[in-house]
């Protein structure tokens, strides 16, 4: 028997009248029966793309004029909602995504093929959007609510949010029908479930009260293996977008199930893994506590698959791994502690410096330069006191970054000169005998930076000038005012006005 068919022997093609609370009709079949052979129609062997996309919208036409009594079981209790799961599972299949060559990770030959997914997805997710609008309709029955809260719900909720959250966002494989009708169905289903926000849906209400993560971990398990994650390509993007949704205290319990895909990701040959699978890894950093991290060294296996991509020299990927470094650190070693004449092994706070300021120094590629800028301050602040081991080195990439202009933001030029700010304030005892190396590399980038008649933006200039003049008062204190005698020839045998009025607020400071 074809769906049609068993449309016409329901008499469903126009929807009943509300508060009719009969069976649809006297001789229709029950919902058990009709949901099997729905299935077995769907499952067949030899039944062409054409055919199920009208037994998809049939079905659609089904769900709409189904009566919640006897679609649910309400006339017929021996309906089983694990068929109604498997409906859902066979759905999802239908519009799933094609497999892709997990050696390659690219699409498959056919260049339209996602606009076919993007149709089926449409499609189905018109079904879903049917059959929940349904399920909401129970809430208003003691009785049929209670049953499809605790019956049907379970087998339905985790493979619908794995579909759409597939299809919500713009995507190669997404249209803006199919995306627009992901997000309606997202939005529905976590109505239907009783919650706010998708992060509530998943993390639960409370911290005593369990959320679907774990049922939608497991769906997602299979996926996320090193064998199967790059068959599928919405999966990584599933998981990604899914783990931001879940915070602290919620996520500590899953460390187990989201740890591993998260380093899979890392350690990728692909840019875009990489930098996907660290932020997975920087959100998970964030927030389960340190003493789950640590425990079994894995604060440690982070660690050193982070460290290994320092080696690369891609800037975005640079950019997001300092990041989740400087975080990870707070995990990893407790506060700085102060100078000592013994011998110490070496931190990985130090360890990560090191290498930073040596990649720094022979780094000759703009992008670099400016990320490596921007998120050195921060290294300095941690170590506090201790970057005195590092002063030698540090030394020749400030003066080497000061020399440069990067383009009209001069981002890395504003990094370093927080940079050095940043020291002279930690590891201010040791500046005095560095001054007339540090003094002569901030004037002569003052001078560059007044003299300048290229692009550069006014309040770009005045943002260089101001950090100059900043590092040149610390200089001042932590050298008894040497600064001042050594500015005062300056000022009298110099015409320019931007020098003399830093050396001006230099000395006008107390």
């Amino acid at each position: 028997m074809e769906l049609s068919s068993l449309l016409k022997s329901l008499q469903l093609e126009s929807p009943p009248e509300r508060g009719d609370p009969e069976c649809p009709a006297a001789t229709a079949p029950p919902a058990e029966q009709v949901l099997s052979q729905i299935l077995l129609l769907f499952s067949a062997e030899g039944v062409s793309g054409s055919a199920k996309a009208g037994m998809v919208r049939d079905l659609r036409v089904l769900f709409e004029a189904a009566d919640c009594q006897w679609l649910f079981g309400g006339c017929h209790p021996n309906v089983t909602p694990k068929l109604l799961g498997d409906l859902v599972s066979v759905l999802c299949h239908y519009a799933a995504l094609p497999k892709q060559d997990s050696d390659t990770g690219g699409p498959p030959s056919n260049d339209d093929f996602y606009t076919t997914v993007a149709d089926r997805t449409a499609d189905v997710g018109l079904v879903f959007l049917s059959l929940l609008a349904k399920v909401e309709a129970t809430k208003g029955s003691r009785s049929l609510g209670n049953v499809v809260v605790r019956q049907v719900l379970p087998h339905c909720l985790g493979l619908i949010y794995i579909f759409a959250a597939t299809h919500h966002a713009e995507k190669p494989w997404t249209s803006s029908r199919s995306q627009s009708i992901a997000q309606e169905l997202l939005t529905l289903l976590v109505q239907v479930a009783g919650c706010r926000s998708v992060a509530e849906f998943l993390q639960g209400g409370s911290k005593d009260e369990e959320g679907r993560f774990a049922a939608v971990m497991g769906l997602l398990k299979p996926e996320l293996t090193k064998e199967t994650w790059k068959c599928n390509p919405a999966t990584k993007h599933v998981f990604s977008w899914t783990l931001r949704q879940v915070t602290r205290p919620w996520l500590s319990p899953h460390l187990e199930s989201v740890l591993p895909p998260s380093l899979l990701l890392s350690d990728d040959y692909q840019e875009e893994n990489k930098i996907l699978g660290v932020c997975c890894l920087h959100h998970i950093i964030l927030n389960v506590p340190a003493a789950d991290l640590n425990q079994f060294n894995r604060a440690q296996v982070v660690y050193h698959a982070l460290y290994h991509h320092l080696y690369v020299r891609e800037a975005q990927l640079i950019q997001v791994v300092l990041l989740c470094l400087l975080d990870l650190l707070l995990v990893l070693e407790k506060s700085p502690q102060r100078l000592s004449q013994e011998p110490r092994a070496a931190t990985p706070c130090h360890e990560v410096l090191q290498l930073v300021l040596t990649h720094m120094e022979a780094e000759h590629r703009l992008p670099l330069r400016r990320v490596y800028a921007r998120n050195l301050p921060a290294f300095v602040k941690r170590l506090g006191i201790l970057v005195v081991q590092h002063l030698k080195r540090l030394e020749r990439v400030i003066v080497g970054y000061l020399e440069v202009c990067d383009g009209p933001d001069e981002a890395a030029r504003l990094g370093i000169l927080e940079t050095l700010k940043c020291t002279i304030q930690h590891a201010w005892p040791r500046m005095t005998c560095r001054l007339a190396v540090l003094l002569k590399a901030l004037l002569k980038m003052i001078w560059g930076v007044s003299t300048d008649g290229g692009l550069t933006p006014q309040p770009v200039k005045t943002a260089l000038l101001h950090g100059a003049t900043e590092c040149l008062i610390l200089l001042d204190h932590c050298s008894q005012g040497q600064v001042k005698i050594l500015l005062e020839r300056i000022y009298h045998s110099c015409d320019d006005c931007s020098l003399r009025s830093c050396i001006r607020q230099v000395q006008e400071n107390t």
